[in-house]
């Protein structure tokens, strides 16, 4: 029988141990089962601190959620350095001692402004904080093999003996650890990008190995963070004289209410935020949005609203005139529609609780306009979601594109004739994207395809789908 996590028994909570609680907490309650996802748990936690007596410090919160996100994008890199150091079966390493080496060697391997004795150190010290004292001979020796393993020298090269780190640099080691690249190519991104080996595969015979690796580097971090301006209570211009004002450094993106920070932040922080001056969003998603193009004074069906940054987007181009039915399966995801609506001072969205795999409770009639964002892959956003990767199987596919078939089945039901359709994904895969859009025309002639984009995940932010379905007058 496997032994229960253990939990934090300290005083006051520092960085590593919080991250670690967190990390903890992402483990499934059940075997098999699925855990919440992090942004839910790390929000939670960080919250609960935020209103005690002991609150965490500004730079202690960025490396929590620094380390929590760096370590599940980046665990099958890191379980490739460590297997060969840990000097037991894997099967007999406690889950929690693995999500602790992972912290140590994220730190040490990836998080190079953490002096490694520090990192060592700190963590080998959260076995006593999480109950189990005698780990603490284990964790160090493995993490002091591991800083001998690294070596400051750094190539832009692929290589066995090669860490990739971010924006295309790679770390050397002291010997080969991951798969020959030139051998293995496969295998290689694979352990050292810490993708699913059965995605790599689809990828590599798509794209090839460079832009592979490409792919593989942006997702190995996050995205930069990107405001989309709420037009309605100021301009861009004002916005970023804020930003540079209050002493973040922004410029404006492609899309026009787009503004890129050069580093990221607390987002509550951020000026304006308070009073409704731009809410987060990804430039490829603003595009969706704006592929759809509704009108002042139009109905709207929005499919699949939660968590409401297309929905808000919508509202905001119709400069706050008409109505949106905002739907979705999720109540509690729902909720956060509505807050985010009320923060930006948006009022024509009503939100409407849909029944899952049922969809006669769609609020009735025609609309002008239908947006269907569905559920999907994620495997155009892996880097800001990083439990997509290990959540998603090969087989979950054909269940997606069932769901997504079926949800854009329902919004040609909803059109009114002359009226537009959006289906948009977050995807990279064919399946998900096109041939959904070829099966769904084919069955609907009176719909035509009028334009389609595929943003590429780096050129210049994230990867998606939308395409754009008109029916006949």
């Amino acid at each position: 029988m496997k032994r229960a996590l253990p939990t934090f028994r300290g005083r006051r909570h520092n960085a590593r141990s919080l991250a670690l609680q967190i990390l903890l907490a992402c483990h499934p309650p059940v075997p098999g089962g699925k855990s919440e996802f992090v942004q839910e748990i790390l929000d939670r936690q960080l919250g609960a601190l935020t209103g005690s007596s002991r609150p965490l410090a500004d730079a202690d919160r960025r490396l929590v959620t620094q380390l929590v996100y760096g370590i599940l994008r980046r665990r099958g890199t890191l379980r490739a350095l460590l297997q060969p150091l840990v000097k037991r079966p894997a099967h007999r390493v406690e889950a929690w001692l693995w999500d602790a080496l992972y912290l140590g060697a994220c730190q040490l391997a990836l998080l190079t402004h953490i002096p490694a004795h520090a990192a060592v150190h700190e963590t080998v010290e959260l076995a006593p904080s999480f109950g189990r004292p005698g780990a603490r001979g284990f964790l160090n020796g493995v993490l002091r093999r591991l800083s001998e393993l690294l070596t400051d020298e750094h190539t832009t090269t692929a290589a066995a003996d090669a860490l990739p780190l971010e924006h295309g640099a790679y770390r050397r080691l002291a010997r080969p650890v991951f798969p020959d690249p030139t051998a293995h190519p496969q295998q290689y991104l694979a352990a050292a990008f810490s993708l699913p080996d059965w995605l790599v595969q689809r990828w590599l015979t798509r794209y090839g190995f460079e832009e592979c690796c490409r792919l593989g580097f942006w997702f190995a971090g996050p995205a930069p963070l990107t405001l989309r301006c709420q037009p309605l209570r100021c301009s861009r211009e004002q916005l970023l004289t804020a930003l540079h004002d209050a002493g973040y450094a922004a410029e404006s993106g492609e899309h026009p209410q787009a503004i890129r920070l050069h580093e990221p932040g607390p987002v509550r922080a951020l000026p304006g935020y308070a009073d409704g001056w731009f809410s987060v969003q990804d430039e490829s998603a603003m595009r969706v949005g704006s592929a759809l193009a509704p009108e002042p004074g139009e109905t709207i069906l929005d499919l699949c609203a939660a968590p409401g940054g297309k929905t808000t987007h919508l509202a905001e181009l119709m400069h706050n005139t008409g109505r949106i039915a905002a739907c979705d399966v999720d109540e509690h995801r729902l909720q956060t529609v509505a807050a985010l609506a009320q923060r930006l001072g948006l009022t024509i969205i009503e939100t409407h609780c849909l029944r899952k795999e049922h969809d006669t409770d769609v609020p009735s009639g025609l609309f002008d306009r239908v947006l269907v964002d569905v559920p999907c892959s994620n495997s155009g956003v892996l880097g800001k979601r990083p439990e997509a990767r290990w959540r998603l199987q090969p087989s979950d596919l054909r269940h997606l594109v069932e769901l997504q078939t079926r949800l854009l089945r329902t919004a040609v039901e909803r059109i009114r004739p002359g009226g537009v359709i959006v289906y948009s994904t977050c995807s990279i895969e064919p399946e998900e994207n096109q041939q959904v859009i070829e099966k769904v025309l084919k069955d609907n002639p009176d719909l035509r395809l009028e334009a389609t984009e595929d943003a590429v995940p780096g050129r210049p932010a994230d990867g998606g789908f939308w395409a754009r379905l008109r029916r006949n007058e």
